[in-house]
């Protein structure tokens, strides 16, 4: 029975392997992508929710972008402070903004994907860069770097959204950690012709991408993703690519507490449950495979398996994994995460694992 065990085990690792090597390591070891820079009108979507402070730091730097050609989109979604107030400040300062103001309706109260669908509408660009009211882009070449990636075919550019670094703070570096690997996963599987998700923290398509799915109707009356769920959608292998420069990153504020951070964990699993079939068998895939690594290997060492068997299986997925993920944390500029690999794989694993069977029992209705 235990040597089954072991072999299971050996089938599991080869698995790990696949995902880290076969499937990550196409973003992880891929040579950087050379940019063109180009001169296509774009227009900044920027939309906001009660961030009248994080408004009046972000709207100039977003304003102040090294680009020829773009407009920068203000959507006020219903604000309760003074977002409206800082917006027409900058309206007022700025002539390339435009201000689109929101209000609840009983239709889709409180709804951001109905803000963002008249912010698309009023946007005058054929291409829209997106990014939320609580980030800012890490260059004043943001615009550039992202639109440099469009080409004729390749209409979705899927960008990577960061977080900030907070010293001395190991959930920061959790969630950070998090960060890479979602993006590793979702860069790697778009290299491989089968992207299925974006952050809408970074992210940018032609407008009329919006328009051939009509939007988010399919799934107006799913409070989350907006980002996710549009790109799940629409983007495919003839029309999707993905920018990682250092220039082209967004960085916002990350979550401060575990609590805060695992409800943004259950939204972000809730809104996974509504992807394609095929989406969601890979992404359980690999966190099944992740857990019964951890599961077998325990198993097989508490009944005192023959560890000169067990212990280098162990050994070569931490190496491969280790290294994989390393490569793809050097291009995020994450690399001090990495050498917790062993012990934040681990908490992420639980955290999955909660998170699942909180869902389960317990579905979102109203998340922000």
């Amino acid at each position: 029975m235990l040597d089954i065990t072991f072999y299971v085990f050996v089938g599991i690792t080869v698995l790990q392997l696949v995902y880290y090597l076969g499937i990550f390591g196409k973003f992880a070891f891929s040579k950087p992508k050379e940019s063109n820079p180009k001169k296509i009108p774009v227009s900044v979507i920027y939309c906001a929710k009660n961030e009248a402070e994080k408004a009046r730091q972000f709207v100039p730097l977003l304003a102040a972008q090294n680009y020829p050609d773009f407009e920068l989109v203000l959507i006020d979604d219903a604000s309760s402070d003074e977002t409206l107030d800082v917006f027409e400040e900058f309206e007022k300062q700025y002539p390339n903004i435009k201000l689109v103001k929101v209000e609840n309706n009983e239709a889709f109260w409180g709804n951001k994907k109905y803000a963002l669908t008249l912010g698309i509408k009023a946007a005058s660009k054929e291409y829209l860069l997106f990014t939320d009211g609580d980030c800012y882009p890490s260059s004043a070449d943001w615009i550039s770097q992202m639109s440099s990636h469009f080409t004729l075919k390749k209409t979705i550019v899927l960008g990577y959204g960061a977080y900030e670094k907070i010293k001395g703070s190991f959930l920061n570096k959790i969630i950070r950690f998090d960060a890479v690997l979602t993006a590793t996963q979702y860069f790697a599987w778009a290299k491989l012709g089968r992207p299925y998700t974006g952050e809408g923290r970074n992210l940018a398509y032609k407008k009329e991408e919006f328009f051939k799915v009509n939007g988010f109707i399919d799934h107006m009356s799913i409070r989350t993703g907006e980002d996710a769920l549009f790109i799940n959608q629409a983007a495919r292998k003839h029309n999707t690519t993905f920018c990682f420069t250092p220039e082209s990153f967004t960085y916002c504020e990350p979550k401060k507490s575990y609590k805060a951070w695992f409800i943004q964990k259950r939204r972000q699993e809730y809104t996974a449950s509504f992807f394609r079939a095929s989406d969601k068998f890979q992404l359980k895939l690999f966190n099944i495979s992740q857990v019964l690594f951890f599961i077998l290997f325990i198993v097989l060492l508490a009944l005192q398996y023959n560890w000169m068997f067990v212990v280098p299986v162990i050994a070569l997925r931490y190496l491969c994994s280790w290294i994989a993920f390393g490569y793809g944390a050097a291009k995020l500029k994450e690399k001090d995460v990495v050498y917790w690999f062993p012990v934040i794989e681990i908490i992420l694993i639980f955290t999955r694992v909660n998170v699942f069977f909180t869902n389960m029992f317990s579905k979102p209705v109203h998340w922000k």
